[in-house]
């Protein structure tokens, strides 16, 4: 049975009192067999899954207890992490207001306030582009001229226990604004429409959205996704205004358990961009708003296995389709079409090249201004922006992409969000060290014009840090890109704490940006390393590939290349290396954990998914069956089964000296389900050999990104960096 830790007469644990040491909760075994493919596997610990069982409550609960106990050593330190990062921040401010249909929108925050306040304020049309495109002048604290407030997060969360904005729209008239909201963290949401003439709220409530909400271009009807039992998005329907939430029109429905369903309008606003996909294929239908009895247009229909996106709008008078696709092209390339075409076979559609494929370069998107099609692409890691004038476009006669220049070697730039009709690009761009700034591109010139760099507080000065690029290599001889982060003052003597951090799933890329929290690591002597692994998107398509389905274990077998290079490094002590990750890079966690737990001083695995097997093979579980196309599917290849159970962390804990080791989660995550930790820590604690605690930390009122309001988010990351820097004995100030 469970129980709350006891006091017994033992050597101190870390951040206990001397003389005692807490005891953990003991989960009681309930053996449940799993079969499949011939294969028995004993799960133990099952039972915990069973989220309405007082006894799982109790249980989850003494494992927060057990955990306050061992690590009240820390509170200091984590109450020193907090302070450094509030100091660091400048709590009332302002972003840069965005134009769109003749006002300024924009985000602000209020010290002492948990959450963003979005307000808007009138645009002027004086016929100078250059002025009616240049945000107006915004002061923290200052009141900005004629501002309306759209909503206060603060009053919007009073006397809830959690929340969290999911999406917003603004009619095109600027009369309505929708928006949704969650108050318990498992990302369901409320939809809730505001007459911003009168500020009172429209009877239409809408429950259980997800994140995209979107108005026709009349104003009379919003957008919504809706997802099924496994919280796959599945559903788009329309609500219109004024009508019961019963008779809403379901416009799409996808019923293919391995695909995610999304929708957009496009840049235009003449077409509804209905976007249906796993991994590896996708299919886009457009509704035309001029023409809706004519119902979804299929582009690609999922048949010919082409991943892309498209974009629809009007040049020179003919409808078009600009598409990044993987059409014969592994790291796709950016194409124009006429959207007759797409009424042929695919054999017979006529496709022009605006951007061929490289194999140094991967393209991300494309989208299009009323002047230009805007690319991201990523190049050497590095995510970059282009853009082409559509005067040309596809023919010989194009014009070169043009790329705003920047001067670090690591960086991060992408497009923050335009209005179709502007002069002018608004990019965010940001770096290890370089706090987010905001630029606008002025589309013709090709000048930036920097509107922003967040401020960072303190006496912060970027020259007292180092970003480094380095190379581990891989036992197949692959080199592995890094990103070493440290004090530029640090002694290269071999004695420095290290802390080795990774994704690598998805295809998503770990790209330089600036972190005001990490700096307590870097200002405390470690050296904090980004381990590039395959599986994540950094070096283009095949490094993902490689990293996937029948070739996951690339993605561990690279984070410990990762961390022997750190310990030979030079930079540090090889037994003062942590291990950080979180989602999959949490599953990451749970491999090395089992692969090398001699490499690691601690390991801190934030919302882990370590119970991957398990939640894959039952296809009613949220999200099981997108996940087929990233890691294979066990239920009817042996194969992969095998392979799978070869390397989840659940099933391969073994009789070992772990690490410190901390799981974090959320009782209310629903894309890694609480039970994958708790089980996951049972587990490691019956099989450990060592001395070393082996906590659970959990929300008991969250979601997969923790606790909500960014005061509570900086006690989070307190609490996980502390515990990595007791571990590392670097708890002091260099």
């Amino acid at each position: 049975m469970t129980h709350t830790p006891a006091e017994t007469a033992h050597p101190a644990a870390p951040g206990t009192a001397p003389g005692t040491v807490p005891q953990p909760p003991q989960a009681r075994k309930v053996p449940v067999e799993r079969a499949h493919h011939g294969d028995v596997f004993v799960d133990d610990y099952e039972w915990l899954r069973e989220k309405d069982n007082p006894e799982v409550v109790a249980h989850l609960e003494a494992e927060n207890d057990y955990t306050n106990a061992v690590t009240a050593g820390q509170q200091p330190l984590r109450e020193a992490i907090f302070n450094e990062i509030k100091k660091r921040t400048q709590e009332t401010d302002l972003s840069v207001p965005v134009r769109k249909d003749g006002w300024w929108y924009y985000g602000r925050m209020e010290e002492g306030k948990q959450y963003g306040i979005q307000c808007r304020t009138r645009a002027s049309d004086t016929g100078d582009p250059a002025a009616d495109w240049t945000p107006p002048a915004v002061e923290p604290g200052t009141p900005v001229p004629g501002e309306q407030i759209l909503l206060d997060g603060n009053a919007e969360a009073e006397g809830k226990p959690f929340f969290s904005l999911g999406g917003a729209a603004v009619t095109k008239d600027g009369h309505l604004y929708a928006y949704a909201e969650d108050n318990a963290g498992d990302e369901r949401f409320t939809l809730r429409i505001k007459d911003l003439r009168t500020g009172e709220l429209l009877p239409d409530v809408v429950e259980n959205v997800f994140y995209s909400l979107a108005f026709s271009p009349d104003g009379t009807r919003v957008f919504y996704t809706v997802v099924d039992e496994s919280w796959r998005p599945y559903q788009i329907k329309a609500h219109t205004l004024g009508t019961e939430v019963t008779d809403d029109v379901v416009v799409f429905q996808e019923d293919d358990p391995v695909m995610w369903t999304g929708f957009d309008l496009s840049a235009d606003r003449r077409h509804l961009v209905v976007g249906i996909g796993c991994s590896e294929y996708s299919e886009t239908r457009l509704l035309d708003f001029e023409r809706p009895d004519e119902g979804l247009q299929v582009l690609v229909p999922r048949s010919e296995r082409l991943l892309y996106d498209a974009e629809p709008f009007m040049l020179d008078g003919v409808q078009k389709v600009l598409l990044t696709h993987n059409k014969d092209a592994v790291n796709s390339m950016v194409s124009l079409a006429d959207l007759a075409e797409f009424g042929k076979p695919l054999a017979e559609q006529r496709w022009a090249t605006v951007l061929p494929h490289d194999d140094a370069v991967r393209v991300n998107g494309a989208g299009v201004t009323a002047t230009h099609a805007v690319v991201s692409v990523r190049k050497d890691t590095i995510e970059r922006v282009q853009v082409i004038p559509l005067e040309g476009l596809g023919t010989p006669d194009q014009a070169p992409a043009a790329e705003p220049d920047f001067d670090e070697e690591l960086y991060t730039a992408g497009m923050g969000g335009s209005d179709y009709e502007a002069p002018l690009i608004r990019l965010t761009y940001t770096s290890y060290f370089t706090p987010p700034r905001i630029y606008d591109y002025e589309l013709a010139t090709g000048r930036l014009f920097l509107r922003k760099e967040t401020p960072v507080l303190g006496g912060y000065d970027p020259s007292d840090y180092v970003a480094e690029r380095a190379w581990a290599t891989a036992g197949d001889g692959t080199r592995i890109p890094l990103s070493v982060l440290r004090k530029a003052t640090l002694e290269r003597d071999g004695a420095n704490p290290g802390l080795v951090y990774g994704y690598g799933s998805y295809e998503v890329s770990m790209d330089p940006g600036f972190n005001t929290a990490r700096l307590s690591l870097l200002d405390r002597g470690v050296v904090y390393v980004v381990a590039h692994v395959r599986g994540g998107g950094e070096v283009g398509r095949k490094w993902y590939d490689d990293g996937k389905k029948l070739q996951k274990k690339n993605t561990f077998t690279d984070f410990v290349a990762a961390t022997d290079w750190l310990a030979a490094s030079g930079w540090t002590d090889p037994a003062r290396i942590a291990a950080m990750g979180g989602s999959a890079g949490g599953l990451l966690m749970g491999a090395v954990a089992n692969l090398a737990p001699e490499k690691y001083a601690a390991i801190l695995a934030q919302v882990p998914f370590v119970d991957a097997l398990t939640s894959i093979l039952d296809p009613d579980l949220p999200l099981s069956a997108l996940e087929w196309e990233e890691w294979g599917n066990p239920i009817k290849d042996a194969e992969v089964y095998a392979y799978m159970k070869s390397y989840s962390p659940y099933e391969n804990v073994r009789p070992a000296n772990y690490p410190r080791i901390a799981a974090v989660t959320s009782f209310n995550d629903t894309r890694v389900l609480y039970v994958e930790p708790a089980k996951w820590v049972a587990k490691l604690r019956e099989a450990n050999t060592g001395t070393e605690p082996i906590v659970l930390k959990i929300e008991m009122a969250a979601g997969h990104g923790g606790a909500s309001g960014r005061y509570e988010g900086w006690k989070d990351r307190a609490w996980d960096y502390a515990f990595v820097l007791d571990a590392l004995g670097a708890r002091e100030l260099l």
